[in-house]
């Protein structure tokens, strides 16, 4: 049922956003589901400068949100968690590519319950017998599938972790796995990590083989494209960043 999450989340924000009490001022983001607790602090600080501008936040997979704007679900700005699902944005012609900016970056981690006792200190553990679950994102899909494709693929370990593979919708259904003790271990972003000290541990700081960068862009919709530029100048301002480095967010 996980799958329905990002349809769900987006009826219920088009439902605000577009029912008898919507307003001009209302502005669309659809946004990476790493970028969720960053985001909302974001259009609060936005909304506090920006009077009478309600933010509707939409997060999800960074190619499920893409593949709604595609298909014609509302959305004034896009912002992604790798650079190839912005890539198909702009094939799509979903996205201005003028407007396409880098906002911010991220590390990839292998994360383990806290209560572990598997003692996973490297990936060639994964490859242990005792070690059986190991969650992260579909790489077809999920920007932090491919990165952890990426990296499996360049330590030669990609076909034995995919045998025991646990596909996530997103990265936060990876990082609920793992808080959950449903599986052994999983793929997450550094900034997912941070936000459930108490529940998950960093076991290795994942090398990644492409630098984890996010894009962020203006749609081609003309609803509400002035504000659009200005909620991505926000994204870049000091206090936007300002906001990105508390939840863990660095610098792109």
């Amino acid at each position: 049922m996980f799958h329905k999450r990002p349809i769900m989340a987006l009826s219920l924000a088009l439902a605000a956003a577009w029912g008898a009490n919507a307003h001009a001022g209302d502005l669309v983001v659809s946004a990476a589901a790493s970028l969720t607790n960053a985001f909302k602090e974001v259009a609060q600080g936005y909304e506090k400068e920006h009077a009478g501008t309600k933010v509707i936040l939409n997060f999800g997979a960074s190619d499920v949100l893409l593949q709604q704007i595609v298909k014609g679900a509302p959305a004034d700005v896009f912002a992604s968690a790798d650079q190839k699902a912005m890539d198909k944005a702009v094939a799509e012609k979903a996205v201005r590519p003028a407007s396409r900016v880098d906002f911010a970056a991220n590390q990839i981690v292998l994360i383990v319950p806290t209560d572990s006792k598997a003692n996973i200190a490297s990936l060639q553990d994964l490859t242990r017998e005792d070690v059986k679950r190991i969650a992260y994102g579909n790489p077809a899909s999920v920007p932090v599938g491919r990165y952890t494709q990426g990296a499996l693929e360049a330590a030669g370990l990609w076909e034995a972790v995919q045998a025991k593979s646990v596909l996530a919708q997103n990265v936060r259904q990876s990082l609920d796995y793992v808080s959950r003790g449903e599986v052994d271990a999983g793929f997450v972003f550094a900034t997912d990590a941070a936000i459930m000290p108490g529940k998950v541990k960093v076991a290795v700081r994942v090398p990644s083989q492409t630098p984890v960068t996010y894009p962020i862009a203006v749609t081609t919709r003309e609803a509400a494209a002035k504000e659009a530029e200005s909620f991505v100048a926000y994204v870049l301002s000091p206090a936007g960043q300002a906001i990105l480095s508390r939840y863990g967010f660095q610098k792109p």
